[in-house]
């Protein structure tokens, strides 16, 4: 493929997560750190001006950046994200009639983000930088 294709694939992915992240702001549901992350990713590989917007950015800036550099999770990101997961999973996992096998899919997804995000490290090792994802 031409590097302007992928460039623009990149550029065009890293939109549209960052579009998703700013609904998740607004809808429960909808995660908005991991959308973030994954625009901040399509952006190092299409726009470096935009991934320095991201980067600037108040609020999701510093998580990226510890991300980027150290493959961090700060701690009470992890509590968040473990709450909100099991929150809004609980209601329809308990209260709503469906098939179980969607519940099980729906209950391993959850499991498996969870063993992810408190898999990473919450603070930098000392003296250490990110080596790879």
């Amino acid at each position: 493929m031409r590097p302007g294709v992928v460039r623009g694939f990149y550029l065009v992915a890293g939109m549209l997560a960052l579009l998703l992240g700013a609904i998740g702001v607004v809808l429960p549901l909808l995660p908005t750190t991991p959308f973030v992350i994954l625009a901040a990713f399509c952006f190092s590989r299409s726009s470096e001006r935009l991934h320095q917007w991201l980067l600037n950015q108040r609020l999701f800036g510093p998580l990226i950046r510890d991300w980027e550099t150290h493959g961090v999770i700060p701690l009470r990101i992890k509590c968040l994200s473990t709450t909100m997961m099991l929150v809004l999973v609980s209601y329809p996992m308990l209260f709503r009639d469906f098939d179980w096998r969607l519940k099980a899919l729906a209950g391993l997804s959850i499991l498996g983000a969870l063993l992810y995000i408190w898999s990473r490290p919450s603070v930098p090792a000392p003296n250490a930088s990110r080596q790879s994802a």
